[in-house]
């Protein structure tokens, strides 16, 4: 579907990758473009209708569907890193945190915001994913779990509001250039490039985006002999 002349609901849009989804949006010459936010105020792009959104209340999602009930594009980006592994002391309270906001956090707002894209005709939703939805390291392992859940999630999404007509797409990109990833020394893709990728897909029709050279890197050996995602590496 196209984005111009839509409404194009973004969570955590104050800043880094969210932020560039909307300023696309308007780009491509959205009608209205709602900016999701736990901090309102922080929103500060000209042209969008700030939201405030906590992804992990359900108070908060209830009333931003009601005030919001003309959106006919969903875009799950708001999401947490945390680095560590499963068997750190700590491990159940930091998955748990992350489990609430990159699981959780899209299944309410997708089953939420699902009835106000059936009555836009289906419209669409994309979730933000990663290349850890498919690999972990000991040092990403927890993150890398909240995002292969929320990979499954995308997949049971898009067979569950086929029959509403709701596109539903599953974006995949390893590191882009914002503040969460800029203390590691590792080659990354502007946040720009991957919200047009994104969208590039979204109005093609496509169900997923591989935004970067590394997750299609490792989406070809994901079926490797052997698989990509058994490498300790």
């Amino acid at each position: 579907m196209k984005i111009s002349n839509e409404v194009v609901f973004i969570t955590g849009a104050n800043r880094g990758l969210g932020l560039a989804f909307a300023r696309e949006a308007l780009a491509r010459g959205a009608r209205k473009v709602y900016a999701a936010a736990r901090r309102p105020q922080d929103v500060s792009l000209p042209g969008v209708v700030p939201v405030q959104l906590d992804v992990t209340d359900p108070g908060q999602i209830d009333a931003a569907v009601r005030a919001c009930g003309d959106v006919s594009v969903l875009v799950n980006n708001a999401g947490i890193g945390t680095n560590g592994g499963f068997l750190a002391d700590d491990s159940v309270e930091k998955a748990r945190a992350l489990m609430d906001t990159n699981f959780f956090g899209p299944l309410r707002i997708s089953a939420a915001f699902a009835p106000v894209l059936a009555r836009q005709g289906g419209g669409a939703i994309l979730n933000v994913l990663s290349l850890s939805s498919w690999v972990t390291r000991p040092v990403v392992g927890l993150y890398a779990a909240s995002k292969a859940a929320a990979w499954s999630l995308t997949n049971g999404l898009r067979h569950e509001l086929s029959e509403q007509g709701t596109q539903v797409l599953g974006l995949h990109v390893a590191w882009v250039d914002t503040d969460m990833t800029s203390g590691f020394d590792v080659p990354k893709t502007s946040a720009i490039d991957v919200v047009r990728a994104a969208f590039d897909g979204l109005e093609a029709g496509a169900s997923e985006v591989l935004a970067d050279e590394l997750s299609r890197q490792v989406h070809r050996n994901l079926s490797g002999s052997p698989a990509v995602y058994l490498l300790a590496r």
